[in-house]
């Protein structure tokens, strides 16, 4: 650190708290410093305090996302398109963990699935603590997890883990228990750089600037959306079905390469799956009956609010992934793979391959259900 170096980061924060924004390349390197630790510890919870509190830009996004894939990104090569969901925590209602539950039944049904998450912060079941419990290894190479993928159609890459982002992206979020453009920034730095999507934001009005940075570093079809629990208040970082859901689509012209994005909104009552008791999609107050309940979910064991969300939340993976025309047809086809059992059978095979021990990891599993 130098005093340099802080004062030249100290402008940076004065002109946020100004309400001003900053250039891509100014946020890239604002976020250098931050990923280097190279200011204060003060210094650097104010400039992603401010930089939220102002309101992030696509441009701003973008630059932190840079950063972030540029310098602490481990890389992995994959040779399919693949396709990732996730949500940037830090919304106002916490869910059991659907997008995990929706990207095993997209895999499925032959999305090859990407995933890139963390353990939990402010919830009882992060994607990584979720996964774990399930018996997958979490802890495991970049590597294993690209080989998961291929094998099994569905692989994690463990956003707090230093084989996946080496070197400074877990210490900062493990200190910070607020939304920030950090967040948003991190989850898009997936190793296999996927250009299929579907992502959850904690707040409606990030839906637009996170669309238009994920059209600009490179996802062709994605859904980006926020979803609200009618009549509370609150809302989450899924798809909806205790209220409406809004969302952003991208969409490339497959002739000249231009990418559009149009919003659209997700009426849960027209689809037949609304619910109005919210508290059903609450996770358990302790891990092990939540895991218990949700290994019963992909054994198509539960039903009601749970089994309704996670149809939706896959059925617009389906959606984004080309796999059909309409949403409806997506939940359909969701609900034949959960319901035959084949994503059980998917669950199954990734607990087998991202693992150094497989038979204990499928041991964990079975004990589940």
């Amino acid at each position: 650190m130098s005093v340099d170096t802080d004062k030249a980061f100290g402008v940076i924060i004065t002109r946020l708290i100004n309400k001003k924004n900053i250039t891509r390349d100014q946020a890239h390197e604002a976020f250098l410093t931050v990923l280097n630790n190279a200011t204060t510890e003060l210094q650097q919870g104010a400039f992603l305090s401010a930089l939220t509190a102002k309101g992030e830009t696509a441009e701003e996004v973008a630059g932190a996302w840079q950063a972030i894939y540029e310098l602490d990104t481990t890389k992995v090569n994959l040779d399919l398109a693949v396709a990732e969901n996730s949500g940037t925590g830090m919304d106002t209602f916490k869910t059991f963990n659907i997008s995990t539950a929706a990207a095993i039944i997209a895999a499925a049904g032959k999305v090859p699935m990407a995933r890139h998450g963390a353990r939990a912060i402010t919830s009882v079941c992060g994607t990584v603590d979720m996964a774990e419990a399930l018996g997958v290894d979490v802890e495991c190479t970049a590597d294993t997890v690209a080989q998961s993928i291929k094998s099994a159609g569905l692989g994690l890459f463990n956003g707090m883990s230093p084989h996946i982002h080496p070197n400074a992206l877990g210490r900062i979020l493990s200190q910070i228990f607020f939304g920030s453009t950090l967040n948003i920034a991190a989850s898009l730095a997936n190793p296999a750089l996927p250009a299929i999507g579907v992502r959850g934001v904690y707040a409606r009005q990030m839906i637009m600037p996170v669309a238009e940075v994920m059209a600009q570093i490179g996802y062709h079809s994605a859904i980006v959306l926020y979803g609200e629990v009618a009549g509370a208040g609150l809302g989450m970082d899924e798809a909806s079905v205790c209220g409406p859901t809004h969302c952003a689509r991208i969409q490339t012209d497959g002739d000249t390469g231009k990418r559009e994005i149009s919003e659209f909104t997700i009426d849960p009552v027209s689809l037949g799956l609304s619910t109005p008791n919210y508290e059903d999609l609450r996770p358990e107050l302790e891990l092990g009956k939540e895991i218990r309940r949700f290994a019963g979910l992909i054994a198509n064991r539960e039903n009601g609010a749970r089994k309704d969300a996670t149809l939706l939340n896959a059925g617009l993976i389906f959606l984004a992934a080309g796999k059909v025309d309409n949403l409806d047809q997506g939940i359909q086809k969701a609900a034949v793979l959960l319901e035959s059992g084949k994503a059980f059978d998917t669950l199954e095979n990734w607990v087998t391959a991202q693992n150094t021990d497989s038979e204990k990891g499928l041991e964990k599993l079975y004990s589940l259900v």
